[in-house]
């Protein structure tokens, strides 16, 4: 067990020891390698449960949305914005809810590790800081944690939590040092009509399972647009249109509040590195207004904020 999990299953005993929450939203170990599940522990008992590791890569913010009572989250910097995005749309309330602050040194991505171990069965995984062992049955492989990140924990510029009732350790470097805007490149060096070719060629695989909108912490509606009938804003089909119209209204709905989790992409199943789309809205949002999403309590949510020097290009 390594230093975060033995703190954090210390503060979780602690806290439903005392009754001062619930429920503790962390993670346990999957039933294979390189995963980790969601968990609610609700008792001393089952706090021992919790564990934390590279692979612990959903975001528990959602989960913790959909909790009644009084709720205790493990939180990295990312999740802990969209834990000020969830008290900040009137979710959840900031009494109700203890973060535990787990500062990141960036997670894992299970894809880049199978993909350097050419599809052998990995066994296990151990953790250092720099380094990340994997073995097999009848092989060791030692990779830099660089190498197997995840994209959006490359370019993470808030690896520390921006709320903290509770600290798993002290505070790491704020980021990994890699360029963000790098990512949106890819799109603004191209004229338009090779932009929407690129566009149309990144979501051509979506089997619209729907995966990315559900783990989603942004993604609350009591009605989905793509569920309602009255007005019908697309059809059901895996169609070209029908596809791409899906994920560019759901990009934008994210528009200025997206935190660059990587959740959406962690759990597509056919891989598809939607933060192609995300990352631009991200990017614009800093960079033509100042505004980063979720970094405090206080702030006010970019679509909400108005100055008459906006520049004209965004809306252009």
């Amino acid at each position: 067990m390594n230093a975060y999990a033995r703190r954090i299953r210390e503060i979780a005993h602690r806290l439903l020891s005392e009754k001062s929450v619930d429920a503790v939203v962390g993670y346990r170990a999957g039933t294979v390698p390189m995963r980790a599940r969601p968990f609610v522990a609700r008792t001393p008992a089952e706090a021992g449960e919790l564990t934390w590791s590279g692979f612990c890569v959903g975001n528990l913010a959602k989960l913790a949305a959909g909790l009644c009572g009084r709720v205790a989250v493990c939180a990295q910097g990312c999740v802990s914005r969209n834990l000020v995005g969830i008290i900040r749309e009137n979710r959840l309330t900031r009494e109700n809810v203890t973060v535990i602050a787990v500062p990141c040194l960036g997670m894992l991505d299970a894809r880049k590790i199978e993909a350097k171990v050419n599809g052998r069965t990995v066994t296990g995984v151990r953790e250092e800081a720099e380094d990340v062992t994997v073995t097999g049955a009848d092989f060791e492989e030692v990779f830099r944690r660089g190498e197997v990140k995840r994209d959006n924990c490359l370019t993470c510029r808030h690896r520390n939590p921006v709320l903290a009732d509770e600290t798993v350790a002290d505070p790491v470097t704020e980021t990994g040092g890699g360029d963000s805007d790098k990512i949106i490149e890819l799109w603004e060096r191209k004229k338009p009509e090779a932009r929407f070719d690129l566009f149309t060629r990144t979501f051509r695989d979506c089997i619209r399972c729907y995966a990315c909108r559900d783990v989603c912490p942004l993604c609350h509606c009591t009605t989905c647009f793509v569920d309602r009938s009255r007005p019908q804003w697309l059809g059901k089909t895996q169609d070209e249109p029908d596809v791409l119209t899906y994920h560019l209204l759901r990009a934008f709905h994210c528009a200025g509040r997206c935190t660059d989790c990587g959740a959406c992409e962690s759990a597509c199943p056919v891989g598809i590195p939607m933060r192609r789309l995300t990352s631009k809205l991200e990017s614009d949002a800093r960079r033509l207004f100042g505004h980063e999403a979720f970094l405090s309590l206080d702030a006010k949510p970019a679509l909400a904020v108005y100055s008459p020097d906006d520049p004209d290009e965004a809306f252009s």
